[in-house]
């Protein structure tokens, strides 16, 4: 039936035509909106995963950064030419490095937990006593010369700085072995 053939007066048989014209432009705009929503869809995907790919190289880069930068810091620390330790207000040791654990004559894992104190000699320890309350009462750098010993068995003397830092209230103590250099000037 074609459109001269069409009845324009009968309203029933004219909506019927209309609703299946309407259903074909439908199916063919329902398909290009599919079409169209899936190329944007996969657009925005790529898009996703491209910003994915970035971020995760830039957190490689930034892992290698601050896996070189560790390493750096972990060999400037534990093999420094001075004794670094990290005491908590009673004077035990929370940290040293390799020379810190050598000047107490002990290996560093045995160190730890231990008091500091205790490796100050007799003679020493009312000038060690003084300045760790100083370093604790202040959020001042202090520093004093000691002699390292223990049971009477002398170390070494040696000069040491200590300040408190931090919200944890640790004691960054750096010491250094000044044996020969007082012999030297004797």
């Amino acid at each position: 039936m074609n459109n001269e053939e069409l009845d324009f007066t009968d309203a029933e048989m004219l909506r019927k035509k209309a609703e299946e014209q309407l259903k074909k432009k439908k199916k063919k705009i329902a398909k290009a909106v599919i079409e169209a929503d899936a190329k944007k869809l996969l657009h925005e995907l790529q898009v996703h995963q491209i910003e994915l790919e970035l971020q995760n190289e830039a957190l490689h880069q930034a892992y290698e950064t601050a896996e070189t930068a560790l390493n750096k810091y972990t060999l400037l620390y534990d093999f420094a030419p001075m004794g670094y330790f990290t005491l908590d207000s009673e004077g035990s040791i929370c940290e040293l490095n390799f020379t810190g654990a050598e000047m107490l004559g002990d290996r560093r894992f045995s160190l730890v937990n231990s008091n500091f104190k205790l490796y100050v000699s007799d003679e020493s320890r009312p000038v060690f006593n003084n300045f760790f309350s100083k370093v604790f009462a202040s959020n001042v750098k202090y520093s004093c010369k000691v002699m390292l010993g223990y049971d009477n068995n002398p170390l070494c003397d040696v000069y040491m700085e200590g300040i408190v830092t931090g919200d944890d209230r640790k004691c960054l103590l750096s010491v250094v072995d000044i044996s020969d250099f007082k012999k030297e000037n004797m």
